[in-house]
């Protein structure tokens, strides 16, 4: 008897540890759950769509709720949901971020440390604007995977300003788009349409990576990963996006560590180096595989960046990473030592006259249109 007595009791003590456990597991997936989804997504959802329908800014108490979701648009790459600059960046990031942009930050960490130290005030406006939609201020890091932060980058397809707005999109979003006026090229009005974009895919997505994605290569082939995948997690999917979307988000993920983590820093896997300092001579550093891979010819003139890239159907980002602060030393009336793979300097040679006349066209162009611009810091024209 007292042998079945134990027996018994020992199969009474695994069921209620087993109980236990299935209680504690439900509880923390409960947390889990709780701690990484959206609250309450029909009253999210009926913010942005209150957002998108008008044509003046949120009201302070919406901004104030909808800044506070649109943070948990991050759970895949923060731990968090946010950077924060006092901790280690390592200790922060998704893991698989690490290894994934590693490449990346090697070939475009210099040129965009430079980018960094001198587009301050751009980077400040646009904070400012993404602020007043409750957006992340990371989402300013989009303008410059997108168009270099440059107002007049237009690309080979089209897409024309820091967002690279096609012409139809654009036009959704309340922007004039015609042969007298482009106002994918003004600044102020042109991100005030993005951030209104951005929530129009996050309704939809609630994940900022899906979100940069879809910006590149449309939501429709995100909904395709998606549905291929059976997820809606980046990193489940991402093998699913075109190559082109896949790389945008980490292009991403590389420019935000580069422009907040800070110089000479090293968290786990991710590192990179500063700048040379103490010179203000313009030097163009050239790595053995680009030397050889690589031609050079010295060209001068009024010749742009974006224009080059459009004509030679090359990556406006992997252009200036070859010619770094080739705009700058063009507008200052230097000659510049031109670096490009020897197809495209077979184009470029073949075509430099005509790139150069579109250059030039451009830049009367812009001048012609900052003079008669007249900035406002009041939000019009919102008809969709």
């Amino acid at each position: 008897m007292n042998c079945i007595l134990l027996i018994s009791m020992f199969l009474i003590g695994l069921q209620y540890n087993s109980s236990a456990k299935v209680l504690n597991t439900t509880k923390n997936l409960q947390e889990v759950k709780l701690d990484t989804i959206v609250k309450s997504p029909e009253k999210e959802d009926e913010t942005i769509d209150e957002i998108l329908k008008s044509r003046v800014l949120p009201r302070k108490e919406t901004i104030e709720y909808l800044s506070q979701e649109t943070k948990y648009g991050f759970k895949n790459l923060f731990k968090n949901y946010s950077y924060n600059s006092t901790k280690p960046y390592s200790s922060q990031v998704n893991p698989y971020a690490e290894n994934y942009m590693q490449d990346y930050l090697k070939s475009h960490t210099n040129f965009l440390q430079k980018m960094k130290a001198t587009s301050t005030l751009k980077f400040n406006f646009i904070d400012n604007i993404l602020a007043q939609y409750g957006l992340p201020k990371e989402l300013k890091y989009l303008a410059v995977i997108e168009s270099n932060l440059s107002s007049t980058a237009t690309s080979w397809v089209g897409a024309r300003g820091p967002w690279q707005f096609m012409s139809y999109t654009a036009v959704g979003y309340g922007l004039r788009v015609n042969s007298f006026i482009d106002e994918r090229t003004d600044y102020y009005k042109s991100t005030h349409a993005a951030a209104k974009y951005l929530l129009y895919l996050y309704k939809d997505l609630k994940d900022w990576l899906l979100v940069i994605a879809a910006y590149n290569g449309g939501p429709g082939r995100v909904y395709t990963a998606m549905k291929k995948s059976g997820s809606r997690n980046f990193w489940a999917l991402q093998y699913y996006l075109p190559t082109e979307s896949r790389n945008h988000v980490k292009k991403f993920i590389a420019t935000h560590f580069i422009m907040e983590a800070g110089s000479n820093s090293t968290s786990g896997n991710l590192a990179y180096s500063s700048l040379p300092s103490g010179t203000k001579e313009f030097k163009q550093h050239v790595s053995k595989k680009d030397s050889i891979n690589t031609e050079v010819l010295n060209i001068s003139g009024k010749y742009n960046s974006v224009i080059i890239a459009k004509n030679l159907s090359m990556d406006l980002m992997e252009f200036n990473r070859l010619n770094p602060e080739f705009d700058q030393e063009i507008a200052a009336g230097k000659g510049f030592d031109l670096r490009l793979p020897p197809p495209k300097m077979d184009t470029f040679i073949a075509n430099k006259y005509l790139i150069l006349n579109e250059s030039i066209h451009l830049l009367l162009n812009t001048v012609n249109s900052d003079t008669n611009k007249v900035f406002s810091g009041k939000l019009t024209s919102k008809k969709k």
